[in-house]
């Protein structure tokens, strides 16, 4: 994650690579627990969205913080809080058992309640995954997802890599009916994995899905996802729609079910609609 406005002087975290890899329980324990430190504010971001350290008995990490009193209203998603829905991507996240969605709670904070998800540091020279290639040079793997031209008219290409880590991504987006999977949504961990974040616009009742990663659609779904999509839809049935009816409306976690019902009869990506931009803006 980057972009950020201004930090105090002193930097209380040492890399994330330095340090161990936090269980999950007690990345949520501290996460949920620990005591808040604001250190900045991320430029880029639409909504109030803060850098912060979190501690709790001699741990201590960097978390994003957003407030939901710095949430700007949108019409379309008029029920409840972005926040919630963040919440709601890493609970259905964790239930599938691919962990792509950083740990994330909701929690009181400096700025009242808000989002609190545990901060994914990328190695320096992280390999990009997603993002504009020329469009005559299209990576070895690499799928072209829609074309385009930069301010001197050179052509481009927006593409990204058929990587299997970011197919599972593009199935969970479309379990989560993510409507702004950009690029830098996209993060390397240190440990080689993958990781979505910004999850506030998801879980509308209707299609909403916008991503940039359409590079599989119409393909079959990765061979592991159907026992994935089995386990969610068994879970939306019991405690997994239990805890995701705190965040989210009754109606979308029905919707929820049915996309995951209509993935497994599929078992393929979904296609892009024409009733509305399938490519959110800005895409990287």
């Amino acid at each position: 994650m980057s972009g950020l406005l201004s930090t105090p002087g002193g930097d209380p975290v040492t890399s994330s690579e330095l340090q161990p890899v936090l269980d999950e329980n007690d990345a949520l324990r501290l996460l949920l627990t620990g005591e808040l430190d604001l250190e900045g504010r991320l430029a880029d971001a639409s909504n109030t969205t803060l850098r912060a350290v979190v501690s709790l008995d001699g741990v201590t990490r960097r978390c994003v913080y957003k407030p939901i009193r710095g949430e700007r209203p949108l019409w379309d998603f008029p029920d409840g809080t972005l926040a919630s829905r963040e919440v709601a991507a890493f609970l259905v996240s964790r239930a599938s058992g691919w962990d792509l969605v950083p740990p994330t709670v909701l929690r009181d904070g400096p700025l009242g309640p808000g989002a609190c998800q545990l901060w994914i540091d990328q190695p320096e020279h992280a390999e990009p995954l997603v993002g504009f290639v020329p469009a005559g040079s299209l990576p070895p793997r690499w799928f072209r997802v829609a074309a385009a031209r930069d301010d001197d008219g050179t052509p481009y290409a927006l593409a990204h890599a058929d990587d299997p880590r970011l197919a599972r991504l593009a199935v969970l987006d479309a379990v989560l009916n993510n409507a702004d999977r950009k690029g830098c949504h996209v993060l390397y961990g240190p440990d080689d994995r993958i990781y979505g974040v910004d999850h506030g616009v998801c879980f509308h009742v209707e299609n909403k899905l916008r991503t940039v990663l359409w590079g599989w659609s119409r393909h079959p779904l990765p061979p592991d996802a159907r026992e994935m999509l089995t386990r969610l839809a068994e879970q939306l049935a019991g405690p997994l729609g239990e805890a995701l009816g705190e965040h989210l409306t009754t109606a979308e976690v029905a919707a929820t079910a049915r996309r995951v019902a209509r993935l497994l009869g599929t078992n393929r990506f979904p296609t892009p609609s024409n009733e509305w931009p399938a490519i959110p803006w800005p895409p990287i």
